[in-house]
Order: C-alpha cells, then structure tokens, then sequence
C-alpha cells in the first residue's frame, strides 16, 4: 500500500476501509462497549454517597471524603465521555455512537447537578473555615483550588440567588441566540462570480477559502456579497449586541464586579491592567504591520490594497511540502527535538500507540483537535492531507496532547486542567519549532512561503485579536454608560480601526465598516485577547529555547507539568514568561517586525 493513504479522497471511503494503523484506539479506554455500559452503573451507584455529603462538610475530614469521591466521578465521567464522544466523531453515520454520546449527555447533566453543593455548601462554612482546610495537609492537592474559593467568595451569592442567577441565563441569553440563529439559519448569501461568471456557494465557512482565491473578482465578489448581506441587518446586529453587552453587565454587576471586564478578567485572576498593556504593547509596533501591508500591496502587483486581498498567500509553495504521513511525523519529531529526548518520545508513543486518527473517512468530523483523558492518554483527530498546513496542524495539536499528557502524568485530576488562557501556547509553541526547522532546509521560494505565514500568523492573532480586544473594550464601556450601541457609531469605529491598525496601504471599501457585526467571539466577552497572550507567550517560549538560554527547556516543561496547579500568571511567570509586563508581547513584534526585514531581503525589496 502506499505510504499516502487516500489522502484526497477520504471523504469517500468508509471507516472499516482506513487501516487500523491510522485509526486511535478507543479500547484503551474501555475494552468495549459493555464494559462502557458497566462503568457508567458503577457511576450512578456512587451518586447516592455523594449526595449523602450534603450537610455534612463542616470538618477536614468529611471535606477530603467528598472531594476524592466526586474526583473518582468525575475521572469516570471524563472516561465514557470521551470514549463515546471519540467514536462518534470518527464516523457520524454510526447511529450506534451517537446514541452512546447522547447517553454520555445525559449523565453529564446528572453528575453536574449532583455536585453543585460542593461549593456553596464548603463556602457556608466561612472564608476563615475554608482557608483552615486548605491548609490541612491530607487536602493539599485541594488547596489551591479551596483558596481560590475564597479569593472569589464575595463574588458568589447564596445558594438561593445563584440558583435565581443560574434560572435568568435563559431570560437574558436572548441576543446571543438571536445571532446564531441570524447568522446560522435565517440570513442567505448570494453566489459569488469569479472573473470568468462561474458561480460560487457563499457562505459564513466559505467565504475564509473565497477569500484566499487567486482569483481577484472572485475575492472581490464574496467581500462585498457577503458584507453587504451582514449590512442588510446592521441594526437587528447593533441589537443583537447591546442586549448581549447588557446582559453580561448585569450578570457582573450582581456578582459585585465594576463592569463586564473586571468579571471576564477575574476568571483567570488576571488584572486590567494586562489587558490595557496588551493593546498599548501592539500600538506602539503597529508600524512594522504597516510596512508589511505595504510591502504585500507592492508583491502582489496591487495599485490598491482593499481587505479582500489580505488572505492571499505571496507564492503557490504550499503543496511544496507534500509528503506521506510517516515523513511528516518525523518532521515534526526532528522539529521539537530541542526539547529533549523526553518529550520526543513521549510524542513518539503518540505516534506509535494509536493516538491519533490520522486521515478524512465518510461520516468523520471535519478540522481537527486533541482531547485528554486522565488516568490514559490524549486522543489526537488530524484529516491529513499532505501540504504545509496539515504538517503544522500535526505539531499543534501534538503541542496539546503532551501539554495534557504531562500535566495528568504530574498533577492530581483536580490540578490537571490547564486554562483556557494557557491552552495554544504549547500548541503554538510547536507551530514556531516546526517553522524555524524548516527554514533552515528551505529554498528560496519556500521561505517567502514560511515568512508570509508567520508575519499572516502573527497579523491574525495578535495585532487582529488585540483589534478585536480594543472594540469589545469599546461596546462594553458604550454600554457601561447606559448608552445602546447605534448601528452607525459601530460602523464609524470598525472603519477607523482598521484605518489605524492596517496603515495607509489599506484601501477601505464602505462594506469593512460591517465586519464587526459577523464575529461571533464578541458574544462570549473578553475572551480573544488570550489568542494574543498566548501566541506571545509561545513565542517568546520557542525564542528562548531555540537561542539555549540557561534552562530554557528544563523551565518549558515545567510549565508542561503545572497543569492548573496555580494562577495562569504565576504558572508562566515561573517559567521565565512574564505576561505582566509586555517583554513576551514586545518579543513576538519584533520578530514580526525581524521577519517583515527578512522578506523584503529575500525579494530584493
């Protein structure tokens, strides 16, 4: 059999025809089915104990009883979730694990409502009492969890009110659903025409490939088609939003915080003044971002750069890089190799003991994503096909398997999840290792391909999330002064933004002024700014350990193996990453601004 498997046409081959070789292994987690079905009884015999801890969680003892029991619980729960949810998004079509998945559902709800007493209830007990347990040492592995309890106790209500609060969601989540029902069902988008008047579908998915086209008038065409639609309902979005702004500002101010940022920050502990510094840090290095517009407008040929010409790649290099899966499994061991024998290994078992579902199969879930399971190993979902980017989606998603195999192997379960603000920067880390190996082995023509997806890679996740970041802190505070956000007002933003993100060479066309309304990550506040942190951090993590600073690794894995164990700040601060300051953010745009220099080399520019 070849050594590249179906790589094009996966979507039309049947699951029982990929060969076992590149398929995970479900049956590490349970040998089958019915012993599934036995670890989910086993599960439902132990809620009955755990619901006999209510009332009783007044002393050391019972405290440490109750938190090893829903552990126990909790890392079945994780188990047959995972063993179902796997399988199902192997083949879709396999009502068999479908109805697994729904089952797997519903037994989540159960254990989630079994155990939201803990908290309240250990709370009850006062913030002096909880901080004495967290000191005992049998509940050691609790501790930080405990303290943290504390530290947002006068943010949690009584069990009463958090149960009204918990009951108004649905009365409040009115903007956020109007939108995804906007956005998903009800708004249709016209066809897209290329240049020679071939139609193309146009949706919110494929306007992202649309727009990568080399085809100008069809970019053109899906731009304008597609914001002007978005533009047809620019007061439904204007709504949409100002009830979802006010929505997350009443569920702040109840929770006794200033506004909806100081809320959104304190998840993580982190301070206002990290998110402040991060969009001072970015508009004191905006101009090498606009040099590289300008440059990218000069190498296409361009009398005017317009938005819908900023996806398109600078050369045809991409598919350059083909090679089998094994290759490129081994690219990506020689690529992480300066971070020890350890760590190759561990990513060689990942290879090796069936971790990874390698290639597309009918019914298989698109894209692809790595998923840990405690007390096993993580799962990794790739549809390899070989070109550059599925070599790279390789390394990232193998930079969370590890982050997760390293921190279950060195954390007990409470501590074993990273947070979300840490959760790319392993990931991203691996990206950055995988690039600078393959510069080194590249021609010329391949390294004007790696520099332009590093300069696309660092435009879209820290200088666009850091935009975005700006206009959520913008709306927020529009509403934060009892003002509605107006259609207009946003438009006239969003314009000006750009203008002063993107620099002169930007043409703005009218139809930018609506992109606003179409990003969904608005809905869930103040969360992309951690894009920015975190490829900032992993930047500033493969720097330091690709230049052999004095244990640059041995610092690295130790934020592998920290888990959840502390506060995301203090984690990476312990590392040699300080977010508090904006060195790790300044380190990425310079090496943008480094990378910006070394193209215009390569080009003679």
């Amino acid at each position: 059999m070849s050594n590249i498997y179906a790589p094009l046409h996966g979507g039309d081959v049947e699951r029982k025809d990929v060969p076992d070789e590149y398929k995970w292994n479900v049956n590490d987690i349970y040998e089958n089915d019915e012993a599934w079905h036995a670890a989910i009884a086993e599960v439902k015999e132990l809620l009955p104990k755990l619901e006999a801890f209510k009332g009783q969680l007044t002393n050391a003892e019972n405290v440490l009883a109750c938190f090893k029991l829903r552990d126990e619980i909790s890392m079945h729960l994780e188990k047959f979730y995972a063993y179902a949810g796997l399988s199902s998004d192997a083949d879709s079509s396999d009502q068999h694990f479908q109805a697994l998945k729904g089952e797997a559902e519903g037994v989540y709800a159960l254990i989630s409502n079994a155990c939201a007493f803990i908290e309240p209830e250990l709370l009850a007990n006062g913030e002096e009492k909880v901080t004495e347990f967290a000191n005992v040492p049998a509940l050691a592995d609790y501790k930080f969890n405990m303290l943290d309890m504390v530290r947002n106790a006068s943010h949690t209500l009584s069990a009463d009110k958090e149960e009204l609060l918990a009951q108004s969601s649905l009365a409040t989540g009115g903007g956020a659903s109007a939108f995804r029902a906007l956005t998903n069902a009800d708004m249709k988008f016209p066809a897209a025409k290329d240049s020679e008047g071939k139609e193309y579908s146009l949706s919110n998915g494929s306007y992202l490939l649309l727009v990568e086209a080399k085809d100008r008038e069809l970019r053109k065409d899906a731009f304008i088609k597609l914001h002007q639609t978005y533009g047809d309902y620019r007061n439904t979005f204007a709504a949409t939003m100002t009830a979802n702004c006010r929505s997350s500002r009443f569920h702040s101010t109840v929770r006794n915080y200033k506004n909806t940022l100081e809320a959104s920050l304190d998840a993580d502990n982190i301070p206002v003044s990290l998110y402040d510094g991060l969009i001072d840090a970015v508009h004191a290095n905006l101009e090498p971002l606009h040099d590289y517009i300008a440059l990218k407008k000069d190498l296409l040929g361009l009398d005017e750069l317009h938005y819908y010409d900023m996806y398109v790649a600078l050369n045809n290099e991409e598919e350059s890089f083909a090679c089998s899966f094994d290759d490129a499994k081994q690219k990506v061991l020689d690529a992480v190799a300066p971070l020890g024998e350890n760590y190759v290994a561990t990513m060689k078992r990942a290879f090796d003991e069936h971790w990874i579902d390698v290639y597309e199969n009918k019914g298989k879930r698109s894209g692809a994503y790595s998923w840990g399971v405690y007390g096993v190993h993580p799962y990794v979902l790739l549809n390899y096909q070989p070109r550059y980017s599925s070599i790279s989606t390789i390394a990232h998603e193998l930079g969370h398997s590890l982050h997760s195999y390293y921190s279950a192997e060195s954390q007990a379960f409470i501590n074993a999840d990273y947070t979300i603000f840490c959760a790319e920067i392993a990931s991203t880390t691996n990206e950055v290792l995988l690039l600078e190996h393959t510069m080194k082995s590249a021609n010329k023509a391949q390294k004007i391909f790696l520099l332009n997806k590093f300069l696309e890679a660092v435009r879209t996740t820290v200088y666009r999330q850091t935009q975005f970041a700006e206009f959520e802190k913008f709306i927020h505070g529009q509403i934060d002064q009892g003002l509605s956000l107006q259609a207009q007002t946003l438009e006239d933003y969003w314009l000006d933004s750009n203008a002063r993100y993107y620099g002169p060479a930007l043409t703005l066309d009218h139809e930018l002024a609506y992109e606003w309304s179409r990003i969904p990550h608005y809905y869930t506040p103040f969360y992309v700014y951690k894009y920015a942190t975190g490829y900032s951090a992993a930047t500033a993590f493969a720097t330091s350990i690709l230049n052999g600073e004095p244990n640059a690794v041995e610092k690295y894995l130790g934020f592998l193996k920290s888990g959840g164990c502390d506060y995301s700040l203090n984690i990476l601060s312990k590392a040699g990453v300080d977010l508090n300051t904006p060195k790790p953010v300044e380190v990425t745009l310079q090496k943008f601004a480094a990378g910006v220099k070394e193209l215009k080399e390569l080009l003679g520019k």
